[in-house]
């Protein structure tokens, strides 16, 4: 397709040269905000049943309370056992029994201590968390080409808003079994509300290793409806040929491409709609 001058300033042509780069694969997944469990718990999202919830740890909380006094009372026995042992007029027998009686409360009361603990904070307080978590759906298939050590990119769904590290964290094992899917965690601060619990997000996960090639802007890049990659070339002065591309990773602003250019080439960065639309007559 050869354009005059004018034709080329109207329609805002802009090239560059490709040329050979690095670029980090990145395997790009669907997440959801949810609150972090407590220590060793399961993380809350916004499809919990908060009431439950909320009467469950009302009810560990009571449990506490009990243990905490049958350890006050249980202490205060072996005491006065201990005591009479020195004074030689209690039985070891006894002292013994009030020492294994304290133990065994201290014990019920770390059990429901751990309890409450892994039921969380209080359903009024779960967003002035001071750390959110996401949950990251990632199929079967990708999750061992994942970086599991690595720090996530997360952002909004079609926004174009501020984009997260996140940074991975170790959660219970979780799947879906129907979609074969396994659950990837990272967490990210709770500042300024830009998310909230629930809220769909992208997270773009780092996959294990890095490829050299050649690297474009990702602007040059169109798709047709098949979901087929092309670019334009400009093969020479006012010149563009259509060419077809094969797109190995997405990295930011640039991709990393596996076919389809050689070194060297200027490809259309902007303008590159309108040249889509000049060739086939679309309006």
């Amino acid at each position: 397709m050869t354009l005059t001058p004018d034709a080329e300033r109207r329609l805002g042509i802009q090239t560059v040269t490709v040329g050979m780069g690095t670029s980090a694969r990145v395997i790009t997944l669907q997440g959801e905000i949810v609150v972090p469990g407590g220590r060793g718990g399961i993380p809350i999202s916004a499809q919990t049943d908060l009431a439950a919830l909320a009467a469950n740890q009302a009810r560990a909380a009571g449990d506490v309370e009990r243990a905490q006094a049958e350890v006050g009372l249980a202490r205060k026995s072996a005491a006065r056992a201990t005591a009479l042992v020195a004074e030689e007029a209690g039985s070891v027998r006894a002292r013994d029994e009030a020492q294994a009686g304290l133990a065994m409360a201290t014990a019920s009361l770390r059990a429901a201590q751990t309890q409450r603990t892994l039921l969380g904070s209080a359903p009024d307080a779960l967003g002035r968390q001071g750390t959110l978590w996401v949950r990251a759906a990632a199929y079967s298939a990708d999750s061992p080409r994942i970086d599991h050590r690595a720090a996530a990119r997360v952002r909004g769904l079609g926004e174009a808003g501020p984009t997260i590290t996140a940074r991975p964290v170790n959660a219970p094992p979780s799947a879906n079994a129907v979609a074969g899917t396994v659950d990837l965690y990272y967490a990210i601060p709770n500042q300024g509300g830009v998310f909230r619990v629930g809220q769909r997000v992208s997270v773009e996960a780092p996959a294990t290793g890095r490829t050299e090639g050649l690297v474009a802007p990702r602007t040059a890049i169109l798709n047709d409806i098949h979901g087929g990659e092309w670019v334009y070339v400009q093969s020479a002065p006012h010149v563009y040929e259509r060419r077809r591309v094969a797109v190995s990773a997405i990295n930011g602003p640039q991709v990393l491409l596996e076919r389809g250019l050689a070194r060297g080439d200027r490809v259309v960065t902007a303008g590159a709609a309108e040249l889509f639309g000049t060739e086939f007559g679309a309006k």
